[in-house]
């Protein structure tokens, strides 16, 4: 029962019971009735007015909190020159102005944090209290190629991305740096924030590709430098000794055939230093257009003479449009040449070389089925001077790697489940 219901029903009650009692205890004496009848009367009047001032606050504070309910923060009442009421509006108003505040602040921080999320260059994955993806800013879109209404209400598990998969070992407060493919290197770093109460997950995600390129070009120029520097100055002295003493002995006799053999071997070791000089050397990409079909066939019969050795079959699936691509056409050679080379190479005999190209996405896939790249070292790949030949210097892919870096091609090498090696390069 209202607290207002109970106040009538007791006046009521009380001056009903009054005038009864007057009725039968004064009804002889007219006077005193009368009397007692206007006091009745005088006793409702006032309880009607102290009905009005008790209900009157109450009725105030139930509009209140009517639109504190509403969260209508703009809702202030007027004094009314009674004091106690004037009170009770004074507090009202002042807590309105505070909340009409907090709330304007809350609301342009909230506008803020949300603005610095969409144009934030690290990419930011929010989960929900599930560990479900909930939010993502376009950066982490463009870095797992997903949009965000793919991804919203799925765990990371569910998602077939390799940076995503990551993320399912990672509790709050770690860091890990890892290379899908050898090529790009991304930092992922989870941490939480506490939303109602309760801690919910978020992810930020950094491409890390190019400083690490850089840091690892600078330490490992400097080491070929300082060797192609030693070697050269060893190789020329010694080579003219060498070729003086040959002037100077007699055909035919032992020793100029180890001579020989020695300077030829200094030859082929200045050969050597000089490939991995042409890494740190590298100029800058001379951009020009270029036919992509043309050079692929071009590289393709270069490349004959080899493949037709090992009965290798080479397949071209071009696009039904030439693809200009804006590239310089030297390094682009060198980089196909060295994809090509090391696809014949890892077929040990019979096999096919695929070559494919695509107008949207603009890309070009040189594909082989040959030996599959083992998974423990996929992220070496592009390392320099790392190789799987017995021979090998490591530094075929590493300049690939260079070209195709300063022409700002997406590329990544791997073996498909159907068992096919692909190398892609997208000129997008």
């Amino acid at each position: 029962m209202k607290l207002r219901t109970k106040y009538i029903l007791f006046v009521v009650i009380i001056h009903a019971v009054a005038l009864v009692l007057s009725y039968f205890i004064l009804s002889e004496n007219k006077i005193l009735f009368i009397a007692s009848e206007v006091f009745v009367l005088i006793s409702i009047w006032l309880s009607w007015n102290l009905y009005q001032q008790l209900i009157a606050p109450v009725r105030t504070l139930l509009q209140g909190a009517d639109a504190i309910r509403e969260r209508e923060f703009n809702m202030k009442f007027v004094k009314t020159g009674k004091y106690e009421l004037d009170e009770l509006i004074n507090v009202y108003n002042d807590m309105m102005d505070q909340l009409r505040t907090e709330r304007t602040k809350q609301e342009e921080q909230h506008f803020f944090l949300e603005k610095l999320i969409q144009t934030s260059p690290t990419g930011i994955v929010i989960l929900d209290y599930d560990q479900r993806i909930h939010q993502l800013n376009p950066k982490a879109e463009q870095m797992l190629d997903m949009k965000e209404n793919q991804l919203v209400g799925k765990s990371a598990a569910e998602v077939n991305s390799p940076i995503l998969s990551e993320l399912t070992s990672l509790k709050s407060g770690d860091t890990k740096i890892f290379s899908p493919n050898g090529v790009e290197t991304f930092k992922l770093q989870k941490s939480h924030f506490i939303d109602r109460g309760f801690a919910r997950s978020f992810v930020m995600i950094e491409e890390l590709t190019a400083e690490i390129l850089a840091a690892e070009k600078k330490a490992y120029g400097k080491v070929i430098r300082m060797m192609a520097h030693e070697v050269n100055n060893t190789i020329g002295p010694v080579n003219s000794i060498i070729q003086s003493t040959l002037q100077n002995s007699t055909p035919g006799e032992a020793i100029q055939h180890a001579l020989q053999i020695a300077m030829d071997r200094n030859n082929n070791l200045n050969l050597f230093m000089r490939n991995f000089a042409d890494v740190v050397r590298l100029p800058s990409p001379q951009k020009k257009q270029i036919d992509l079909h043309k050079i692929v066939e071009s590289i393709a019969g270069l490349m004959q003479w080899k493949t037709s050795d090992k009965k290798i079959n080479l397949e071209f699936k071009f696009a039904p449009r030439p693809i200009s691509i804006l590239a310089d056409a030297l390094q682009m050679e060198q980089a196909l040449i060295n994809i090509v080379k090391n696809a014949v190479e890892a077929i040990p005999e019979k096999g096919k070389i695929r070559f494919i190209t695509t107008n949207k996405p603009l890309q070009l896939i040189i594909e082989d089925d040959g030996k599959p790249i083992p998974i423990e070292i996929s992220d070496q790949l592009f390392s320099p001077f790392f190789s799987t030949k017995k021979d090998g210097q490591g530094i075929g892919l590493t300049l690939t790697r260079e070209i195709l870096v300063n022409h700002g091609y997406n590329f990544s090498l791997l073996t498909r489940e159907d068992g096919m090696t692909e190398f892609r390069i997208e000129f997008d």
